[in-house]
């Protein structure tokens, strides 16, 4: 079969089963999972060719090591610490420990294959559990923190894992002492190699193509740097994941973080979404009828066994009783890393493929019935009126932050200052990678962003923010991103900075909350300064300036039913001017001061 038309299988498939499924509550991944399940050889057998389709696929994960990696900022690891380091473990091991006991029992396996399924069964959900928990705005809560907290555990677990597997399918009687020397060297060698790289030489090759390449550079630049370190982890024997992850945290506190994280979303989105086609293709139907009561008492007792020791392991840790069932609930199912390590684990010959395929129908059947016990959870939660937690997680928000300025030049700079004043968080986005060196030297918060980038706004947390404040140079990408924000993330409120009053006038249109002229205030403290010095006092020259303001303003209203017509707004104005100078001329307040002389109606024709 032609690529192309595999291609298109795919992505037919994928657009019909991926938003189906997720109308239905069962999320993407499962709807990946039917659409491979559909094309591969035991369904519709569309297409044969599975191994070198999940090859390609797995790049996916890779990419998103590297998303979590940027998520893992020192600050937010600081404040996350208990949930994600104490809780995480302790929930882990006593998941993984029973699980790999049971496994071992029913097949008949040796400690360190067992202990390795036990430990791919341990790991729940993240693209699930976490996107189902957004959906249903639940991050926020206890159960939502503490399942955050749990799974970024769970992620970075798997990064050891990975790396050790390679290790794991060699025959220890065989192994050459000094080739597995010369082996570890190698690692060591690429580690120190991609850290010390990521730390001295990256943000200055980022700095540079952000000042002399263009947008397709950039996201050039981020796909080599993914790829790159993961094939320098591969070359040393290590996994590409751990080359990938290590260049995400290295570069998790820089100021081209979003920018990054908005080039590589795409493509580890489609490439995940390929991943789990691939998983859904591998799916034999045969082992599903022939071991169909072991396929489901298998997915009942992970659910059961998982559930009960993340029950246990919250209490044990002082979560209350209704918490503590919620985090069971949510966090029973399998996870996608499940599939990764055991493919790998089949690849580096640790464990059988038929068990393998056995094992993902477990966790396949484990995934589908995750949205029944979701209901179960959101009925305890609703039972108990519990809509926050009690703990002390204020500090969480920063990681989140309310407002989020696109564009960080003299104007957004002032109103960042004004925030910070007041301890209100806020993330800056700036495209001029030469402005963001400079403002970052003063210790101000900025990441080198294109806001006009869907994915860049969402790594910036649009989707949980309230604010939006566009204060670039640029109207047109200013217009950009507004549009982008309204039609994505329509809960934000947006304000926006305008270079003059037809500006003004398109961002109304637009629907902007707050319109502001960038020199309109400042223009009206001057003009009161002035009329200070030819002889009004303070009071009067406020009042002066404050009805010019309320009247022009009222007028930029009136002028948005015809601002297409040039004539009718001129028109508009010069009946606005003879307005007010007919109200100062009758006002007893102004008719008070010393008249100054104004040259007559003939005096200024004559001019």
């Amino acid at each position: 079969m032609h690529h192309l038309t595999e291609i298109a299988l795919y992505l037919g498939a994928a657009l019909v089963a991926v938003p189906l499924f997720r109308r239905l509550g069962f999320g993407a991944v499962l709807g990946y999972l039917a659409a491979g399940m559909l094309l591969g050889p035991s369904g519709l057998s569309l297409i044969d060719e599975v191994e070198s389709v999940m090859q390609v696929a797995e790049i996916g994960i890779v990419f998103l090591l590297f998303v979590i990696g940027l998520e893992l900022k020192p600050a937010r690891l600081q404040v996350m610490r208990h949930a994600i380091f104490i809780n995480g473990a302790a929930q882990m091991l006593l998941s993984a420990v029973p699980l790999a006991f049971v496994v071992a029992w029913v097949f008949d396996l040796a400690p360190i294959p067992a202990a390795l399924v036990g430990f791919a069964l341990a790991l729940s959900s993240t693209a699930f559990v976490l996107q189902t928990l957004a959906e249903k705005r639940q991050l926020s809560t206890y159960h939502g923190r503490g399942a955050f907290g749990i799974l970024l555990f769970q992620d970075l677990a798997v990064i050891p894992a990975l790396a050790i597997l390679p290790l794991l399918g060699q025959d220890p009687a065989q192994a050459d002492t000094l080739s597995l020397g010369v082996q570890a060297l190698l690692a060591a060698a690429a580690m120190a190699a991609l850290v010390l790289g990521g730390r001295y030489l990256l943000r200055p090759v980022l700095r540079a193509i952000a000042l002399w390449g263009n947008e397709e550079s950039f996201t050039v630049m981020a796909l080599l740097l993914v790829i790159g370190s993961a094939l320098l982890m591969e070359s040393a024997g290590l996994s590409m994941g751990l080359g990938a992850f290590i260049a995400g945290v290295l570069l998790a506190d820089s100021e081209y973080r979003h920018e990054l994280e908005g080039n590589i979303n795409p493509f580890k989105g489609v490439l995940l979404g390929l991943f789990f086609i691939s998983v859904g293709m591998s799916a034999n139907f045969a082992v599903w009828r022939h071991d169909a009561g072991l396929i489901v008492s298998g997915a009942l007792s992970l659910l059961l066994i998982k559930g009960l020791t993340l029950w246990m392991g919250s209490r044990l840790l002082g979560v209350d009783r209704v918490n503590a069932r919620q985090l069971a609930l949510i966090l029973a199912q399998g996870g996608e890393f499940a599939f990764v390590l055991l493919y790998a684990a089949v690849a580096q010959k640790v464990l059988p493929a038929a068990l393998v395929e056995l094992l993902i129908a477990i966790v396949i059947l484990s995934m589908m019935l995750t949205p029944a016990l979701f209901a179960l959870s959101d009925w305890l939660g609703r039972t108990a009126r519990i809509l926050h937690s009690k703990e002390p997680y204020d500090l969480i928000e920063t990681s989140d932050p309310p407002v989020i300025i696109a564009g960080f030049g003299r104007m957004g700079q002032v109103i960042a200052r004004v925030l910070q004043m007041r301890g209100i968080a806020f993330t800056a986005l700036e495209k001029d990678a030469a402005h963001v060196a400079l403002v970052r030297r003063w210790g101000n918060k900025i990441y080198y962003g294109e806001s006009t980038n869907l994915e860049t706004l969402r790594a910036a947390g649009a989707g949980r923010a309230k604010l939006l404040v566009v204060t670039m140079d640029d109207a047109e990408k200013a217009a950009r991103t507004i549009e982008l924000a309204q039609r994505h993330f329509p809960h934000l409120q947006i304000y926006a900075r305008a270079r003059d009053r037809h500006h003004a006038l398109h961002l109304m249109a637009l629907g902007v909350t707050g319109v502001i002229r960038e020199t309109w205030l400042s223009s009206l403290e001057l003009a009161g300064e002035l009329l200070q010095a030819l002889g009004d006092d303070e009071e009067t020259a406020h009042y002066t300036t404050r009805v010019f303001r309320q009247a022009d303003e009222a007028l930029l209203t009136r002028q948005m039913a015809h601002r297409h017509d040039l004539d009718k707004m001129i028109q508009s104005s010069h009946e606005l001017r003879e307005e007010l100078a007919e109200l100062f001329e009758n006002d007893p307040r102004v008719s008070l001061l010393p008249k100054r002389k104004t040259p007559t109606k003939a005096a200024a024709k004559s001019a």
